[in-house]
């Protein structure tokens, strides 16, 4: 893009970063396209695909002509059906006209935001923190306030850090668990000492993305919303991308306190309107099934974690924890800051990514875009082999450095 036509542009769309997951991935296909074997381990997206009784359900959803334009905020079978989940599966009293259903729970969070959030007010975002989090509240004027955690405490804020992070013009707080991009997920106990602080605040809001909720290794997901005192600041989103292997049918939703459900419907109202029909239909036959059904790929997930973690503890200078949740690797490579080898200077995490990628063909993203610029985050939602060999190329080529 030349100088002129950036001229051109908004002062806000200028002021917006690329998201750095979507340019790693797209840098990956540019090299395959050139006949390059890519390993690509920088998209968040289950390698599985949709199962049957989903598409099913689509299928008779086309039949049953669900092509029409539906209500703005989702259709009402499908929100009575995540009303029914919330209760199933964690303990929460959303009822129907509480939950909004958006085009993905990226667009659910921008809804959040773009409603609660004034210009120049603080939105306090634990580092590492989701790519978009950041810029969602850079466009809504808001100020992005990372709280920096590591990797010694699984990459966790504390109930003390979240309460010497607090400004009078906090706003919101906006985490994730389990963690995109660290795999960390927070115990009950961790969430109710996060609420008693919390709950010193009414204003505070809180945004709770639980969207990698099924994908939990070690625990029965804990939802902050199930603390009593603070269930009226507390917005949960959620969605079937991650647990049901449904990144493209772009279903996501919220269960909120009423007045935010109502500004997201407005704000979806003059933006997109409700997400198609019939993946709203294929939404529903999932979040009504028993999640046994899909437990199939959490357990190959905790496969290739173990896999993982165990192929990069062989690494001299990858230092990698083990996290319970997601499908994602956060490890610390800040070892290797300040080694060369021909002609490329390891400075940063960016520096090490492009490395990996030009020379061991290995797609990761600089954990600089989740505001912890020590670490690189790495996908295993990929098979198995493909795996193994990402890993030896990153121990071939990483060892060359010095």
């Amino acid at each position: 893009m030349t100088q002129e036509t950036m001229e051109r542009l908004s002062d806000r769309i200028q002021a917006l970063s690329e998201s750095q997951t979507l340019a790693m991935a797209r840098l990956s296909r540019e090299m395959k396209a050139q006949g390059l074997d890519i390993i690509s381990l920088s998209l968040g997206e289950p390698d599985f695909n949709t199962p049957d009784f989903i598409k099913d359900a689509a299928k008779k959803a086309i039949d049953d002509n669900y092509s029409h334009y539906p209500p703005v905020n989702g259709y009402l079978e499908l929100r009575q059906a995540i009303s029914a989940k919330f209760k199933r599966d964690n303990n929460l009293d959303y009822p129907a006209d509480q939950i909004v259903i958006s085009t993905g729970a990226k667009q659910s969070l921008a809804n959040i935001v773009l409603s609660i959030v004034n210009e120049g007010q603080e939105v306090l975002l634990p580092a590492p923190y989701w790519v978009s989090y950041y810029e969602i509240v850079k466009l809504a004027g808001g100020i992005p306030v990372p709280v920096e955690t590591s990797i010694d405490r699984d990459f966790k804020i504390s109930a003390e850090q979240l309460e010497n992070a607090i400004t009078p013009n906090t706003r919101l707080i906006i985490f994730s668990s389990p963690c995109n991009p660290s795999g960390s997920v927070y115990t009950a106990e961790e969430l109710t000492q996060l609420a008693k602080v919390i709950a010193r605040y009414p204003n505070l809001m809180v945004i709770s993305d639980e969207i990698y909720e099924m994908i939990n290794f070690e625990s029965r997901h804990a939802s902050l919303a199930t603390n009593a005192e603070i269930f009226d600041q507390v917005i949960t989103v959620n969605g079937v991308s991650k647990g049901f292997a449904m990144t493209g049918w772009r279903i996501g939703y919220i269960g909120a306190p009423l007045w935010v459900a109502q500004a997201c419907s407005k704000m979806q109202g003059q933006f997109t309107s409700a997400p198609s029909g019939i993946s709203q239909k294929a939404a529903q036959a999932a979040v009504e099934a028993d999640p046994a059904k899909v437990a199939y790929m959490r357990d190959e997930f905790l496969l290739r974690r173990n896999l993982m973690i165990e192929l990069l503890s062989e690494i001299p200078g990858i230092r990698c924890n083990r996290p319970p949740g997601a499908f994602y690797l956060f490890p610390d490579i800040s070892e290797f800051f300040g080694k060369k080898t021909d002609g490329y200077e390891i400075n940063n995490a960016s520096d090490l990514s492009m490395y990996l990628l030009k020379e061991a063909h290995v797609g990761v993203v600089t954990g600089e875009a989740f505001g912890n610029p020590e670490c690189i985050r790495l996908s295993y939602a990929a098979s198995q082999d493909q795996l193994k060999e990402a890993a030896a190329r990153m121990k071939k080529h990483l060892n060359r450095l010095h």
